[in-house]
């Protein structure tokens, strides 16, 4: 539905209404009028709300490249306000204006890209728009709409792979950015560094606060540094209610939704207040409130600190973790075993930069020490397969591999986490495990979930090395690292 004109509507303008809004310095000029003005020919008009983040988002420095070229445009903005039809016109309007322009429109599910393709095919067949388009295509999976003079919007779903191998982009909608990955970002971002607009290309990340499950890292980071004021290039506008609202409180729905009641309905909100019967949700997707940062812990500083022993020992079924960061700067070896009570203990054996010292390492310890299992994961780069086995590479430590991207890892997290809730896990209170839990997420894997890193600079080696560890230990379908010899204890020599 179009919106109202403003002669119909008296709307609040941004900075009445948007709880945070930041925005570079050094605007010049801004293109919004030329959008604006064009739209009104469209016979489009706008709320002041939604015309101060086109004002924003489209702003120019002095050398006439976009104030936010570099940082890009982040709208966190509650459902059901009206952000697809800001952003969604606002592309149209700028194919028009700039011939040859290439516009991805990128969403992490198949059926939301397909929705929003729907939506913006019905904007563009408006009586005064049709006219610029030369065609609309939904075939073969390719869905567009290309304009007469050169410009395009092209559609797709990150999840389907979308965004790959494409070049020249000119602007690149990034829709759901709560569900964001940084592998989704390194296959489409470097697409816009061949953009041939003046101006320089454009990155809109537009979503609702992630659920602590969602991988929503990327978006959550991006808000972190627009609102400790290191975001220099960036703009940052979010609208939500206050971080205690009562979700019946309909004056609260008013703070988050400026399209409420004028443009949303009410029968809106409450349907989505009767579908989504969880609080935490509705309070995310309805009334954009984010979740207090340390909320975001998996496991919470009060539990895990209950679980401190600094007397616990390993006794038997001593097992060893294995894990490797991405960048290979810092790897883990993490230490599982059984306690003489029958609970579980687990530490840090050790942690140090690079990865040339794992091999030498474990092959020491299982050299001294009758291990249950040594657990690598596959993507660590540490194992050769020879005679149909896995070994660490130039040895003959047998090991375990647990798949990175299969039911293995999402098992030994949960177990995990579930040993430390239920206190049957026991540590010694390291501090390089305690950092690493305090910079770990989650990410979806396998119907359940596994360990992430809050941002590429966290390192969560000691956590996820400790978890393989704990599973080798606790599991009976694991490979022996050598073999069985008389005389050798269980129990891990310094």
């Amino acid at each position: 539905m179009a919106p109202k004109s403003l002669t119909e509507v008296s709307s609040p303008r941004l900075s009445e209404v948007a709880r945070h809004w930041v925005y570079p310095k050094g605007i010049a000029t801004t293109v919004w009028p030329r959008v604006e003005a064009k739209c009104a020919e469209f016979g489009v008009s706008f709320d002041a709300w939604q015309q101060g983040i086109g004002i924003l988002a489209l702003g120019k420095r002095r050398d006439g490249k976009y104030a936010a070229t570099v940082g890009g445009v982040v709208l966190s903005i509650a459902r059901q306000t009206g952000k697809t039809f800001l952003v969604g016109m606002m592309m149209i309007a700028l194919c028009v204006l700039f011939p040859n322009l290439t516009v991805l429109w990128t969403a992490h599910r198949t059926r939301t890209s397909s929705m929003t393709f729907q939506t913006l095919q019905g904007m563009v067949r408006r009586k005064k728009i049709w006219p610029h388009v030369r065609a609309v295509r939904s075939t073969n999976g390719e869905q567009e709409i290309r304009f007469k003079n050169g410009s395009v919007i092209m559609f797709g779903a990150r999840e389907a792979g979308f965004g790959r191998g494409f070049d020249a982009v000119d602007v690149e909608v990034f829709d759901e950015a709560q569900i964001l990955t940084e592998k989704a970002l390194e296959d489409m971002v470097p697409a816009t560094n061949a953009s041939k607009q003046e101006s320089g290309a454009l990155l809109f990340f537009m979503g609702t606060p992630p659920r602590p499950s969602d991988p929503g890292s990327e978006f959550t980071n991006r808000r972190m540094k627009a609102l400790s004021g290191k975001a220099k290039n960036m703009v940052y506008i979010e609208f939500s209610a206050d971080d205690n609202a009562d979700p019946d409180d309909r004056e609260q729905w008013a703070k988050a939704n400026p399209s409420y009641p004028s443009r949303t309905p009410l029968e809106s909100m409450e349907r989505m207040r009767e579908q989504l019967t969880d609080d935490d949700s509705f309070k995310r997707e309805a009334l954009g409130i984010w979740d207090a940062i340390d909320s975001h812990r998996v496991i919470d500083e009060e539990s895990w600190n209950r679980q401190a022993d600094a007397a616990s020992m390993p006794l038997l079924r001593v097992s060893l973790g294995i894990d490797v960061a991405p960048d290979r700067r810092m790897a883990a070896v993490g230490l599982a075993s059984q306690r003489a009570d029958g609970r579980w203990h687990i530490e840090v054996d050790d942690h140090r930069k690079g990865v040339d010292w794992v091999i030498p390492w474990v092959k020491a310890r299982t050299e001294k020490n009758q291990l249950h299992s040594v657990v690598v994961d596959e993507l660590s780069g540490l194992v050769e397969r020879r005679r149909d086995r896995n070994y660490l590479i130039g040895t003959d430590v047998l090991v375990t591999l647990a798949a990175a991207e299969g039911r293995d890892m999402a098992i030994a997290s949960a177990k995990f986490f579930d040993s430390v809730m239920d206190g049957s896990l026991f540590h010694t209170d390291q501090p390089q495990m305690n950092v690493a839990l305090s910079v770990a997420s989650k990410r979806p894997l396998a119907g359940g979930w596994a360990w992430n890193r809050k941002d590429e600079t966290s390192d969560i080696t000691p956590v996820v090395a400790t978890t393989l560890a704990l599973w080798g230990s606790q599991n009976d379908n694991v490979k022996r690292p050598t073999r069985r010899s008389e005389g050798r204890r269980a129990v891990m020599l310094s």
